[in-house]
Formats: structure tokens, sequence, C-alpha cells
């Protein structure tokens, strides 16, 4: 069976080297920005973004037992992400929806953030650059986050940018994700 998380990753490496810049746009506990990190190496850069002090406190804890101190957490939100990184970046990923663990399934990335930072992550990408966004339709924000990502992605030119959606088809509620790829 198509494990969804692995092949996010695998694409996300066709494009991620030792050295590059990316980010996390909602770092969550910290498991993908700990991917990036490993994968750009020492001499690489992350920046990771959540709005919750515990996101940012377990994801400098997961960093510092694995021994990455190439990471930058911000605690903003996603949407202000242009305002700190001011160089290209080869990767970006976004898996939104609620922290996982969390007790407070209310808090959640929220449309009116989301798009803005879709919008800017893409502009930021560097040529041959990949950007991930998890959607997670279960609940009805990430339901229609997920709506209104794709209807933003139909107007984007195919010549400039690949867009793809991966989802398992007999099971609506399931994640997918987004992949945009700069040409």
């Amino acid at each position: 069976m198509t494990d969804l998380l692995s092949l996010h990753k695998s694409f996300i490496l066709a494009h991620l080297k030792e050295g590059d810049v990316c980010a996390d746009f909602t770092m969550g506990n910290g498991h993908d920005t700990l991917f990036l990190s490993k994968t750009v190496g020492k001499d690489g850069r992350v920046y990771a973004f959540d709005i919750q002090e515990g996101a940012l406190k377990n994801t400098k804890a997961l960093l510092q037992s694995n021994g990455c101190d190439n990471c930058t957490l911000i605690l903003d939100s996603h949407h202000n992400a242009k305002n700190y990184i001011k160089e290209k970046i080869k990767a970006g990923m976004f898996n939104l929806g609620y922290l996982p663990g969390s007790n407070n399934k209310s808090l959640t990335t929220k449309r009116e953030t989301t798009l803005p930072a879709v919008k800017d992550a893409l502009q930021m990408l560097d040529s041959d650059g990949i950007l991930l966004i998890a959607v997670y339709p279960g609940h009805e924000e990430g339901n229609l986050e997920g709506i209104m990502l794709e209807e933003y992605f139909e107007t984007i030119d195919r010549r400039e940018m690949s867009i793809s959606k991966f989802k398992i088809v007999n099971s609506p509620t399931s994640p997918f994700f987004f992949i945009a790829e700069k040409k």
C-alpha cells in the first residue's frame, strides 16, 4: 500500500541536496524540520515556522537530540515567512491542520493565512525548487483549505510550474498532498 509520507519525502529528495536552503512552514513537532535538516546537512539552512510555543519547544528538543544546528526556528505564522527568508529556497513543506498530539483541535491552519503563505512560498522557490503541501480534509477547515488551494493552483501557468495532487481516491477523508515544482 502507498505510504503518502514516504512518497512526499521522495519527491523532496529529488530536488533538495546538501548545502541548500529550505523551509518548514508548519513545524509542528519538528519531524519535517528534522528531515529537512538532515537532508541539507551542516552547510544547509532550514527555516521553520509555527505560532505555538509548544511546537517550537518540541522541535528544538528533537533537533538538539539529533545534533542538528542548522535550523532557524521562528515563533510566527507561515504567512510572515517572507519577513525572515531573504534568499531563494530549494524546497518548502506545509503540513496543514492542527498540531499532532494536541488536545486543542480547534487551533488549525486557516485559509486566510495559508493561501498568502503558499503564494509567498512559491515566489521564494529557486529554479528546480519544490513545494509540498499536505492537506487534511478530515476536518472542516482542512477540507476547505484543500478546495481553496486546488482552485488557486489551477490558475498557475503550467509552463512556469508543474502542480500535482496525490490522493487516495477511495478514501475521501484521508490526507493528500500537492506538489508544486518550479521549472
